[in-house]
Formats: C-alpha cells, sequence, structure tokens
C-alpha cells in the first residue's frame, strides 16, 4: 500500500515480486497514480482509494508499504482516518518501511537506503511465511487482560 507518487510502494512490489513470483501482489494506492506506479513494479492487480484500503486490508495475508499508511492524515492528508484505522486494526503482519517527513519523525533510525529497507521488509515477510515465531505470534488472536481483582481503595 502506498500514496503520492507510489515509489516506495513500486519499489516494494518490485523486491516482493522478484522474491516471491508465485504470490499474488495486490497494489492498493490511496490515488490512481500511486496504484500505476505500484503495478509497474510487477503485479496485474491493483486498487485505488479509501474503500480499496478498507476491503483489501480485511482481505490481505500481510501488508506492506511506508509507515504513513497507519497514521491518520499522513502523507499530506492522503491517509484518511478509516484507511489508518482498517491498516492497523487488521489481524494480518503489518511491515511498515520507516520513514521521517514533516510532522512525523521516528526516532532510533539510523540512515539507511530505501532500497535496504525493502529487502528488509521483503526478509521479514519470508520469515512470516516461512513460520518464524513471530509469525505464529502475528496470526493468533490476543487474549484479553485479565481484569485485576478489585480492591477497596478502587470503590
Amino acid at each position: 500500500m502506498d500514496g503520492q507518487g507510489g515509489g516506495v510502494g513500486r519499489s516494494l512490489v518490485e523486491e516482493l515480486h522478484g522474491r516471491f513470483p508465485e504470490a499474488e501482489i495486490v497494489a492498493v494506492g490511496t490515488n490512481a497514480a500511486a496504484t500505476s506506479n505500484m503495478m509497474k513494479g510487477g503485479t496485474a492487480a491493483g486498487a485505488t482509494g479509501e474503500n480499496a484500503v478498507v476491503y483489501n486490508s480485511a482481505r490481505a495475508d500481510a501488508i506492506l508499504g511506508p509507515i504513513g499508511i497507519v497514521m491518520a492524515n499522513a502523507m499530506l492528508g492522503e491517509i484518511t482516518p478509516r484507511m489508518a484505522e482498517a491498516v492497523a486494526s487488521s489481524d494480518v503482519p503489518v511491515l511498515l518501511v520507516p520513514m521521517s517527513r514533516c510532522n512525523a519523525q521516528v526516532m532510533g533510525l539510523e540512515d539507511r537506503k530505501l532500497s535496504d529497507l525493502v529487502r528488509e521488509a521483503a526478509d521479514r515477510l519470508a520469515a512470516l511465511a516461512d513460520g518464524s515465531p513471530c509469525a505464529a505470534q502475528a496470526r493468533e488472536p490476543q487474549a484479553a487482560p485479565k481484569k485485576r481483582p478489585r480492591q477497596e481503595e478502587d470503590a
């Protein structure tokens, strides 16, 4: 998933298509230009807009994109609150490429090339597909936290 010009998404699609040629990759963009650019990376399936993001977030095996896809009003307002919620609350692994832009600054990042981050995202997706412990954890529903017993001083 990507917005704006779809450059990060296209890089992800190219890497994933090269490593997993049998995988069904769906390019989902916030706008037609982003979707079109991602599709040029090697996928025949693409969808555009808020409903496409919501619909596909509920049906994907994994979601990859820049970190802004989980922040309402990111990408100069292209990410709607509904889009961000759909991605962030999806039950599948969400692999985010860290990007420090405008008001969203990601701390603790070393200077790394986009191509290195894209390869790392593909490596993590491969580990999830191979059944690494994180893959099982990401797919298993989390138990609700237990309520602590009510104490006298809470009343």
